[in-house]
């Protein structure tokens, strides 16, 4: 069984998941599940940059996070950045900031990625359990991106707009 931490920083908020992985049962435990409201997207679609205090709130949740991590002893962590930092001429101060607290480099994520992620985590159950008909289309209405996605076990069309 291996403990990881994974972070989706998107552009209202950041979430924060610790879990239990068993590979060998393919299951998931969760030990701690959290969210934050650090509106990193503040402006950045009029200035392109991302704000002083935007970061600010964003570093704050990642010290707090950085805790939780550290209390529970994840030997894995990833951390997932979405449309706000894609876009910002000023992602290199984001991704410092999140080194400098995690110890992490942040993935800027691509749109396309962004589905794909929002399709798995929206079907899993549905297939895994519940044996919902498919296909499945997945609307994942972000703050700063909208990803439509259609597949069945995987996305097989997606666009983010």
């Amino acid at each position: 069984m291996t403990r990881v931490a994974a972070i989706d920083c998107g552009t209202n908020s950041i979430r924060l998941l610790v879990a239990d992985v068993d590979p060998a049962a393919g299951t998931l435990t969760d030990l701690d599940r959290r969210m934050e409201i650090v509106r990193l997207g503040q402006g950045v679609d009029r200035t392109g940059r991302l704000a002083p205090e935007a970061l600010d709130r964003t570093f704050a949740a990642c010290r707090a996070y950085a805790k939780v991590i550290e209390k529970l002893g994840a030997e894995r962590v990833r951390f997932v950045a979405t449309s706000a930092s894609r876009d910002a001429e000023n992602r290199e101060e984001f991704v410092r900031g999140v080194v400098g607290i995690l110890g992490v480099e942040p993935e800027v994520i691509s749109g396309e990625e962004e589905a794909e992620f929002s399709f798995i985590g929206a079907t899993r159950e549905l297939t895994a359990r519940h044996a919902v008909p498919t296909p499945y289309l997945v609307l994942d209405i972000g703050g700063g991106s909208t990803e439509f996605v259609l597949g069945v076990e995987h996305a097989q069309a997606a666009r983010s707009v």
